[in-house]
Parts: C-alpha cells; structure tokens; sequence
C-alpha cells in the first residue's frame, strides 16, 4: 500500500474542510441523510463494496471518513457526529486513489 506525502494529506484535508463547510450549511435547510453507524457502514461494503480509506478530525468532534471500492470506483464519505449518528455526505463514480510524489505546495495543480 502507497503511502500519501504531507502535501498530498494537507491538499486532502483542506478539501475535507471545504466539503465539510459547504454541507454544513446545506444541514440548515433540510434534514441529513444520518444512520446507525455500524448499518451505514455495513450498507457501504455490502451493497457498494466500499472500504475505509482515510480518516481524520473535523470540527467539534466530528470524524470524516473517505470509503471507495477499488472495483467500481465508487466512493462515499461520512461523517461521524458526537451524538454517533454518522451521516451521508456525498458520494460519487471514478474514485481513483493518486500518490503525486515531488508535489510541493507552491506548483499548480
């Protein structure tokens, strides 16, 4: 298994965090799509194929975590609550699992 650079980690995290701000706003208008965390996972593997790939700290104790199937490219990414509700916050086709070697922060992406 490829391990993922610091650059890459802290281009991915800030992207968790603009996802994690655009949907929290999104929350306010409508209700989440949360479940059980242990019945939204096994929905995950069972139904998509999808395994944990990546995990980290979100505000306010919250903990995101990026599934994706290395069969179908799909890929979901959750986030636990506190309240241990984990919710849905998107989901897509084509994931694709990159390791960018000599990427430094200054280049263009």
């Amino acid at each position: 298994m490829q391990k993922l650079s610091v650059h890459a980690l802290f281009a991915l995290s800030l992207g968790f965090a603009g996802l994690i701000l655009a949907t929290n706003a999104g929350w306010a208008q409508g209700e989440r799509p949360c479940g059980a965390r242990d019945q939204v996972l096994n929905t995950l593997t069972t139904r998509f194929g999808e395994e944990r790939r990546g995990i980290g700290l979100a505000g306010q104790g919250a903990v995101v975590e990026l599934h994706s199937s290395a069969d179908t490219g799909s890929w979901t990414i959750t986030v636990t609550l506190p309240s241990g509700a984990t919710c849905l916050l998107t989901s897509g086709q084509g994931w694709e699992t990159v390791v960018d070697k000599g990427l430094s922060l200054g280049d263009p992406a």
